[in-house]
């Protein structure tokens, strides 16, 4: 008879498996990696694999002593996931330390290393508090954490990892009024009108949810619409629209927004998010890059990019990615720029903005596109009325370690660029 609990932790593994070895997100992956589990097992095992991927530089320091070289790729995901369940979970030594051999003892191709994680956690329990809390925070993949560093400095980066650890509050974008929807949910209002929750919570069980009053969005994710700054009546177009967030954002307004994807997956979601909050946009499923259409008044841009900024939500961003995964980003970001400029009518307005912390997806693309046409203007004034700390000389910058206090944020980059 399979242990009790048992089969959620396999299935972390699985997902684990999937990112440090197949370079997969957990996105590609589930629902998927999850079949026949119960829904508190799924839930668990998403939360043990998030978990253990946030904490894994720390759980590898604490194997380190232990292990003459790493071992089978599965073994060390089952190693992994064994610590961060004695050390951040407080789970009994005994229970994980049976649960983690009969994972590899049931598995043919680990079977032989059940006496190496029988004995290695067992030397792992004896202290796993006092070892742990003595570690320094997890460090990013040097692949990612040398460019941050010397665009940043070690400091910044070094407290950017603890943002990461420390995972993201829920914020939420609200139709009507902010302060009322954040003292109805039990929340709090960010500097910058987002509806922020400290506490987990289902979302669709939240009050306004069925009725369509807020919709989930990161506080950095909502800047770059409120830069655009659209009126009623102004035809705006959203370019790589999914999931919504930006979309529903312009057509609260009043506008009259065109949303466009080239995933018709992705722009089903954008279909539901409009339909729930009551919104309407034209939906267009097209190449962004081929999209012709009569000049807009305003256009955003959110470009394609490593999503390095979202990692406080996507711990395994950093393992399933490496560095030459993105010049073919760059590219594309630089056409795509090039032909929402052609898209814009003279005295119009385009934002640009990546979730992303490297600077070659941000600032470096807009110092390229002011060097490839002598007309593209950055609008400095609406910049301005942003926190002094975010602006940088391209537009503005928000980082995972600024509001440390409360949550921190993802990180951006977002300009506005006008046409004569």
């Amino acid at each position: 008879m399979a242990q009790p609990g048992l089969p959620p932790r396999r299935a972390a593994v699985r997902l684990l498996d999937g990112v440090t070895a197949d370079g997969k997100l957990l996105s590609e992956m589930l629902p998927g990696a999850l079949d026949g589990l119960a829904p508190d097992e799924r839930a668990r095992a998403l939360r043990l694999a998030t978990t253990c991927l946030r904490w894994m530089d720390r759980a590898d320091r604490m194997l380190g002593p232990h292990l003459n070289r790493q071992p089978h790729h599965t073994v060390m995901n089952v190693l992994r996931l064994g610590v961060v369940e004695l050390c951040v979970d407080g789970s009994a030594a005994h229970g994980v330390v049976n649960s983690s051999v009969d994972l590899v003892r049931q598995n043919p191709a680990t079977r032989r290393m059940a006496g190496l994680v029988n004995a290695v956690l067992r030397k792992v329990s004896t202290t796993p508090g006092e070892k742990w809390h003595a570690l320094p925070p997890p460090q990013l993949p040097k692949w990612l954490r040398k460019p941050l560093i010397a665009d940043f400095g070690k400091a910044a980066v070094i407290e950017m990892e603890k943002a990461y650890a420390a995972g993201a509050p829920l914020d939420l974008t609200v139709k009507g009024s902010a302060q009322e929807w954040a003292q109805r949910l039990g929340g709090t209002l960010t500097p910058t009108g987002s509806v922020r929750l400290s506490d987990s919570v289902q979302v669709s069980a939240l009050p306004g949810y069925d009725t369509g009053d807020w919709w989930v969005q990161d506080a950095a994710a909502a800047l770059p619409a409120k830069l655009l700054d659209v009126s009623p009546g102004e035809r705006v177009l959203d370019l790589c629209a999914a999931p919504g967030g930006k979309t529903m954002q312009l057509a609260n307004t009043g506008a009259k927004v065109t949303a466009l994807d080239l995933s018709p997956k992705r722009m089903e979601r954008v279909h539901e998010n409009l339909a729930r909050t009551r919104l309407s946009a034209e939906l267009v499923v097209e190449d962004a890059q081929k999209y012709q259409a009569d000049p807009f008044d305003a256009i955003l841009l959110d470009a394609p990019c490593s999503a390095t900024g979202t990692i406080r939500r996507h711990p395994d961003l950093p393992y399933a990615k490496k560095a030459d995964d993105f010049p073919a980003l760059f590219a594309l970001q630089e056409k795509l720029l090039d032909h929402a400029w052609r898209l814009l009518k003279p005295g119009g307005r385009l934002v640009y903005c990546t979730c992303s912390l490297l600077i070659d997806e941000g600032e470096e693309q807009i110092r390229d596109l002011m060097k490839r046409n002598r007309e593209v203007r950055i609008d400095h004034d609406p910049l301005a009325r942003f926190d002094p700390e975010w602006q940088v000389a391209e537009g503005i910058r928000t980082r995972p370690d600024y509001w440390p206090e409360t949550g921190g944020m993802d990180g951006f980059f977002m300009t506005l660029l006008r046409k004569p």
